[in-house]
């Protein structure tokens, strides 16, 4: 077995296989939530490496996209009967119409003017969450009585929520993996190095862009879905500004541009808050110094963009390689 294929393989095994057979063990609800939760934030940073890492756009309301997708799923639900199979498709889309109609006046804004927009456009939608009573119920959020029916088959046990969520973390992962290894996501990295070159050399930038913040926010929207199908009952603190820190903390921890160190960031910072929870509130304080540190000693990230992109290529085999056999740039 090539090494590719085995790491592949080992990766699978320990979402699909490891990481259950754990949870049997210890057969608590709680560690359950956590990984589901870990999942969860896992695809919320990946959607966000996509924007900020790879296209270089500073999104400081990435939690407000999370928060439409939750809604869209918990009011489809409990207002009109929509299963999982229908309200998660309908979330994403829900959350990426949203960000294309944001995106319009704001892709041409340069640095932190676009930063700040995000920021005031998150602020919004929060304030909607929170006051627009007769749709969201206010600070009172939206109780979801139904859980996970998956083409007629209800999802009730915590094991199966954990496999159906790890699977389509796996897969949204994978796509966006796959877009930001390619000529598309090369063409991104070029808008975050020097638009106007980009520019000079025939590449739509204002359309890049768009499709870039779109595609990242369909994947927040899944990702709220997922918070609304497995916790049942979200309101609008869930989706806070906090959270947009939260979520670009794991990034920039990770490594931007660096997908491999997003989920690894994702999972430090779930995960160190949990294992930390018996010291009392000196856990803020170790986690703070953790990353403070890590930022201090590791300023390209747990794992940098370099390491990440020599490590797709080798993940990658045969399509990183053209006809004559030479290294290529990406998938055609």
């Amino acid at each position: 077995m090539s090494k590719s294929r085995l790491i592949k393989t080992g990766l699978v095994l320990a979402a699909f296989a490891v990481v259950p057979a754990v949870l049997v063990g210890f057969d608590k609800g709680y560690y359950y939530q956590i990984a589901t939760l870990a999942a969860i934030f896992m695809l919320l940073a990946a959607s966000l490496h996509l924007v900020t890492g790879v296209a270089g756009l500073l999104q400081l309301g990435h939690a407000a996209f999370y928060g439409v997708g939750a809604y869209v799923a918990a009011i489809l639900g409990a207002d009109h009967g929509v299963g999982f199979t229908v309200g998660l498709p309908l979330a994403g889309l829900s959350a990426a119409a949203i960000a294309f109609l944001v995106a319009l006046p704001t892709m041409r804004l340069m640095s932190i003017y676009f930063a700040v927009a995000t920021l005031a456009i998150g602020q919004m939608l929060y304030l909607v969450f929170l006051n627009w009573v007769d749709l969201t119920n206010g600070p009172n959020g939206v109780m979801l009585f139904s859980g996970i029916n998956l083409f007629g088959i209800e999802i009730e046990s915590d094991l199966g929520i954990y496999y159906v969520v790890a699977a389509v973390v796996a897969v949204s992962i994978l796509v966006l993996n796959r877009l930001s290894h390619s000529y598309y996501g090369n063409a991104l990295r070029s808008l975050r190095e020097d638009d106007q070159c980009a520019s000079a050399m025939g590449i739509n930038v204002t359309v890049m862009k768009i499709q870039a913040f779109v595609i990242s926010s369909f994947f927040a929207g899944i990702a709220g879905a997922l918070w609304a199908y497995t916790t049942g009952y979200i309101s609008p603190n869930d989706f806070h500004f906090s959270q947009s820190i939260l979520i670009l903390t794991m990034v920039v921890v990770g490594g931007l541009g660096s997908l491999p160190g997003v989920l690894i960031g994702a999972l430090l910072l779930i995960l160190l808050p949990e294992a930390l929870r018996s010291v009392g509130d000196i856990r803020n304080i170790i986690v703070g110094l953790v990353m403070f540190g890590s930022i201090l000693f590791l300023p390209k990230g747990l794992f940098g963009e370099v390491s990440a992109l020599n490590f797709a290529r080798r993940l990658l085999g045969a399509n990183w390689s053209n006809d004559e056999g030479q290294k290529g740039i990406g998938w055609k």
